[in-house]
């Protein structure tokens, strides 16, 4: 279910605002919200998300839905961001590095203040929180065939994340984040 890499220089600089990224996380995790909505939810104007949701939905990271009254929600249209840089090259690759580094910067940002609440959750969710790193020393090859076995894993439940009625009753947004990296030779 991987999403193909976001090549088009425009788009990646759509991404490469870090307020963006934090759009998308509470879409992504709470489902549609009002531009008020989300406003309210990251402590940022509403013609400052409205401004950036629309920048997203310019690129077809998200859309309105219908819904009553004046503001329409909005929600993800794609469920998940493929950024690379590999096979860019000048302003694609540029972009692609700092929509990367964006989101880097987010996802860092995020688990600092998510680890920072573990002792306030409930005992069942505290003991699924936490960090974890290892090393392996691994043939290019056993890199790609273990990535792609970690990739299957990660997989699992994504029908979940775009679908609510799929969701069992006392589901919560868990947020697994992985980098694989190499050491320099």
């Amino acid at each position: 279910m991987t999403d193909s890499p976001i090549t088009d220089p425009k788009a990646l600089r759509a991404l490469s605002h870090p307020f963006r990224w934090k759009l998308l996380q509470v879409l992504t995790e709470q489902g549609p919200h009002t531009a008020t909505q989300c406003s309210e939810k990251l402590g940022e104007s509403v013609a400052s998300c409205s401004y950036h949701l629309n920048m997203l939905a310019k690129y077809g990271f998200v859309e309105e839905v219908e819904g009553a009254g004046r503001q329409k929600p909005w929600r993800i249209v794609r469920g998940r961001q493929s950024i690379s840089s590999e096979g860019l090259e000048g302003e694609a690759a540029l972009a692609a590095e700092a929509a990367a580094m964006a989101y880097l910067d987010q996802e860092f940002e995020r688990t600092r203040e998510r680890l920072r609440r573990h002792e306030h959750l409930p005992e069942e969710w505290r003991r699924t929180v936490g960090t974890q790193g290892t090393v392996k020393f691994l043939t290019a090859e056993e890199a790609v065939e273990y990535h792609a076995e970690v990739q299957a894993l990660l997989e699992k439940y994504d029908d979940r994340r775009l679908d609510e009625s799929l969701r069992p009753e006392g589901a919560r947004a868990v947020r697994y984040f992985l980098a694989v990296t190499v050491a320099p030779e």
